[in-house]
């Protein structure tokens, strides 16, 4: 049985080496091997049983990628600019760093340059959002097979009168539906009596809005506040942090 040919920048992403888009950098560079073997033409074909090794000059620049963590106020976009409203990624200024920051990492414009927000945060929605340089940290949170789950604080108004009934409670857990499609099973509870915990484990647009209108709830303010093991903690609005090298999502 022949083995199926892969494209050696989908198959260095699957093996967790970099982002394709790196990929395809490192080949240009010469950076990459198969079975021992410089290959540097884009497009190339591999077997999944072939060797891929990268050149220790990938390893060193992907060592110098950053990645930042930053509490999100409203207003802002968590990705490219649009209709005029702000990116997140303009608030990542030496002025705007959290002074409680314990990394070692010294801030430089360069940073900014291809730093990506891994996830989104809707622009009238607060709390943690990731930007990184990182390939290996944006598949890892937003690959379609991320198994990473998130927690949003989410206070809330019953539109129907009385409290929420157990059963839509419920339901919230598990069991709506989205876009025809079923929602995989969150944790939901109450955190005191407006504020409900979601912990979520994909993140369809407006999700949790859209998951709340569909029990009569009001969504008053959404805030993120922990990504797999990283929590927001006490990093004040407006400001950020890196992630610092012991952290893992």
């Amino acid at each position: 049985m022949t083995e199926e040919l892969l494209r050696l920048s989908k198959r260095m992403s699957e093996l967790g080496l970099c982002s394709r888009r790196e990929a395809d950098e490192w080949i240009a560079r010469g950076w990459v091997r198969v079975d021992g073997k410089v290959v540097s033409e884009l497009g190339s074909k591999v077997t999944p049983s072939q060797r891929v090794t990268v050149e220790r000059q990938a390893a060193a620049e992907q060592s110098k990628r950053v990645t930042v963590l930053i509490n999100k106020p409203v207003g802002y976009v968590s990705g490219q600019a649009e209709d005029g409203y702000t990116p997140a990624v303009a608030l990542i200024k030496a002025e705007n760093r959290w002074a409680e920051d314990r990394s070692p990492e010294q801030f430089h414009p360069t940073q900014l340059r291809s730093l990506v927000a891994a996830g989104r945060l809707d622009i009238d929605s607060v709390g943690l959002l990731v930007l990184t340089q990182d390939g290996r940290v944006a598949k890892q949170l937003i690959g379609h097979d991320t198994d990473i789950d998130k927690e949003y604080l989410v206070r809330v108004s019953y539109t129907k009168g009385g409290t929420l009934p157990d059963s839509e409670l419920k339901k919230l857990n598990h069991g709506l539906w989205l876009d025809g499609k079923p929602l995989l099973p969150a944790k939901v509870r109450w955190q005191n009596e407006d504020q409900l915990s979601f912990t979520l484990r994909e993140g369809k647009k407006r999700q949790i809005r859209r998951m709340c209108e569909a029990v009569g709830l009001k969504v008053l303010g959404l805030k993120r506040v922990r990504i797999g093991k990283v929590k927001l903690g006490d990093l004040p609005t407006g400001q950020w942090r890196y992630l610092s090298a012991d952290e893992q999502f």
